[in-house]
């Protein structure tokens, strides 16, 4: 019996261990990934908690990046040795009606990376056929595994809110999130303005191609917006409702804010904004494909620091506590 190494969330709450069990065998439809990166995000403290009926033991991790060790009875369009990646959405479900209808894309179902199934903390994982992503050659496995969420979340967000060339376009937080943000609008030719809580990460930010940087500890970032012209996009990833609430004057005339930075608090949004024709969304609908192929061909990476699996309570411990610079990612 081959056996591997996987950490997994035991007990709702409790630390994360490491593990040897069987390498699993993938089955119809299935292949079998030998992982080589998994980002540690902070959407996997749902798993670590069992949040939304999560049922433990399970191995988290939805940005997953390896190599196909083997495939299933069925066959694939997939080919041993290449290599993939695997998001948030797993695949379908092949239960509900419309998977029985053959209309996978239509899932009512749809299988979730390390919620669902078992994810990509771990030496191997299986890996469902309409839920693998091809990695494009020039971006290491390292830095294409936060790319999977982080980077399609941030890359989506822009491109929902439709922001173009030379649009001036706001960053509300240079974390994990936010480096990777400035570096799509400043490819997608806008002209960024980069916000944040003192004067610190002034230099990253103008070196990830930010134009502009406001301190918001010091001065009026709604005043510093208005006399930019007030953004057209304003990409809020900063999880702080008071503080995203207090910009929203600062969005120009029928300006659009993002919100990707996850808070449980209400935003305070006033009426005349709304009148004004702001909107408002989340992370958007484009693909980890188009994500990918963007990133690959303009030069985007995720500034990372890496853990061995042994270490993935560690690094996940950092990530949380906002510690980490500026993605976690899993080596094997």
């Amino acid at each position: 019996m081959s056996t591997m190494k996987a950490v997994v969330a035991k007990t709702p709450g409790a630390p994360l261990v490491m593990i040897e069990r069987e390498i699993p065998a993938p089955g119809e439809n299935e292949v079998l990934i030998k992982v080589e990166a998994c980002g540690i995000c902070r959407g996997d403290a749902a798993t670590k908690d069992a949040r939304h009926g999560i049922a433990l033991p399970r191995v988290p991790g939805h940005e997953v990046v390896g190599t196909i060790a083997s495939i299933g009875p069925t066959g694939s369009r997939f080919a041993v040795g290449q290599r993939v990646g695997v998001g948030w959405r797993a695949g379908a479900c092949r239960k509900c009606d419309n998977c029985r209808a053959g209309k996978l894309a239509a899932c009512t179902n749809m299988l979730v990376t390390g919620q669902s199934i078992d994810g990509g903390y771990a030496e191997y994982m299986i890996g469902h056929e309409d839920g693998l992503v091809t990695i494009p050659e020039g971006i290491a496995s390292a830095d294409a595994a936060p790319l999977l969420c982080a980077g399609r979340t941030t890359f989506s967000s822009l491109r929902t809110a439709g922001a173009a060339k030379g649009d001036l376009v706001a960053v509300h937080g240079i974390g994990g999130l936010g480096h990777l943000a400035i570096q799509y609008a400043a490819r997608l030719g806008c002209r960024v303005v980069a916000l944040s809580h003192g004067n610190s990460k002034e230099a990253l930010a103008r070196s990830l191609g930010a134009e502009f940087y406001i301190n918001t500890s010091d001065s009026d970032p709604v005043a510093a917006l208005k006399a930019l012209g007030g953004p057209k996009v304003l990409v809020c990833t900063a999880p702080n409702a008071k503080e995203i609430s207090r910009l929203i004057p600062g969005i120009g005339r029928s300006g659009h804010m993002v919100i990707i930075g996850s808070t449980e608090e209400p935003l305070t949004v006033p009426g005349h904004a709304l009148i004004a024709g702001l909107t408002m969304s989340g992370s958007g609908r484009t693909t980890i494909d188009e994500a990918l192929r963007f990133s690959a061909e303009t030069g985007v990476r995720p500034m990372i620091e890496t853990f061995p699996l042994a270490e993935a309570a560690k690094g996940f411990d950092k990530m949380m506590d906002s510690t980490v610079h500026f993605r976690a990612v899993l080596t094997m």
